[in-house]
């Protein structure tokens, strides 16, 4: 059993850290205090990424990408984690979703979002629908040649920035034993399109210059061809995004965690009370080997999932196991980082206060950590049911 790094996972990490430091980190205090990020520096960081291959690393390399494997890509996520959200966002690794895309839908929305010409964002959750999926309410019906289609969504993020939303609404039912059940359909829209309108959403504290948005569809007409995947199994393509989106998450996380426990050792190596450094009480030496103790763990179950993610044997078990423990993990280590650093590690001059702030949200998107523990809980169990 080798946990070591291949000295390409250790260049990439390097390669990675070092963008980090140089084109995001000078960057985050304008974000911090704009709520927003400047399409020039949009631009900017898009075209640094692109130079270093970094930008749309997860897409096969035959279609432009980077082609990574689970890997290296989470060690790439975990190092772009470090730094403000909507900044590392920009180094954009498209929705694996987009590789469902078809015959014109190629060459209109995969290859130009691989190549930054265009952004695209997801559009699942409704005022009435988050974790529960099958209760949405959004509807495409067909008519026609098309569908129409008419609901709303909400906490769609980034929806301000992209040019089009992969779009999941009921198209149907279907009986089941436990009564009827939603089918769902996966769209392509375009920004635009008559009757689709995006307004603000709410004002979130995680996560600055990253928003999220409500998009309402008012007998908005869209044509077959804009489906994505196959009538009725938007579940089938929105499943494969769901592990890969779990485990960036935990990835990212590891990033903070890493960030926060560094700027926590220096902290209790020079700061003195009583006539010594901090690091010499208990009080703060034992948050230490926690924090670092918790950290390796949640790397760990990350790791692992990545690799069993390039086996082919990743299942939704695993990937929970990492998204629950790393975003639980970063709660605890953001939260001593702070204690250690005392009223410090709330002022706004160093990133803890953002870390902290902001790790709440990894907590409830992309599966609540009762979701996860659900998932955990279902895939132990179901071998007993008979």
């Amino acid at each position: 059993m080798d946990f070591a790094l291949t000295e390409e996972h250790k260049m990439i990490v390097e390669s990675v850290r070092a963008f980090v430091e140089k084109e995001l980190y000078p960057y985050e205090d304008e974000v911090e205090k704009t709520d927003t990020v400047r399409p020039e520096l949009v631009a900017q960081i898009k075209q640094r990424a692109k130079e270093q291959g970094f930008y749309a690393a997860n897409m096969p390399e035959e279609l432009g990408g980077g082609g990574l494997d689970a890997v290296s890509l989470t060690l790439m996520e975990r190092e772009l984690g470090r730094a403000n959200f909507i900044l590392q966002y920009t180094v954009a690794r498209p929705s694996n979703i987009l590789q469902a895309c078809v015959g014109t839908q190629v060459e209109e929305y995969l290859l130009p979002t691989i190549r930054g010409e265009r952004t695209e964002c997801l559009a699942m959750t409704e005022p009435d629908a988050g974790s529960d999926l099958r209760s949405m309410k959004c509807s495409a019906v067909r008519d026609g040649d098309g569908y129409v289609i008419n609901g709303t969504k909400h906490f769609i993020s980034h929806a301000d920035l992209a040019d089009y939303v992969i779009l999941f609404a009921a198209s149907g039912e279907e009986d089941t034993p436990r009564g009827k059940k939603k089918k769902i359909t996966s769209f392509l829209i375009d920004k635009g399109t008559s009757g689709f309108n995006v307004r603000n959403g709410y004002h979130s504290v995680s996560h600055r210059g990253y928003h999220n948005c409500i998009l309402e569809f008012d007998n908005c007409r869209v044509p077959v061809s804009s489906i994505l995947g196959e009538e009725h199994r938007g579940f089938d393509v929105a499943n494969d995004w769901l592990g890969a989106t779990r485990l960036q998450v935990a990835a990212m996380c590891l990033g903070r965690a890493y960030r926060a426990l560094e700027l926590s050792i220096d902290w209790a190596a020079n700061r003195k009370q009583f006539g010594q450094t901090i690091g010499k009480f208990q009080g703060v030496s034992f948050k230490l080997a926690d924090m670092a103790m918790q950290l390796e763990a949640a790397e760990l179950l990350t790791l692992k999932a990545a690799w069993l993610h390039d086996q082919g044997a990743m299942s939704d078990q695993v990937a929970a196991m990492a998204k629950l423990y790393a975003t639980e993990m970063l709660s605890k280590v953001s939260d001593d980082a702070i204690q250690i650093h005392g009223g410090m590690g709330l002022m706004a001059d160093l990133p803890l206060e953002r870390i902290w702030r902001d790790h709440r949200v990894e907590r409830i998107w992309e599966g609540t950590s009762e979701i996860q523990r659900h998932i955990i809980s279902r895939a132990l169990l179901r071998p007993c049911e008979s």
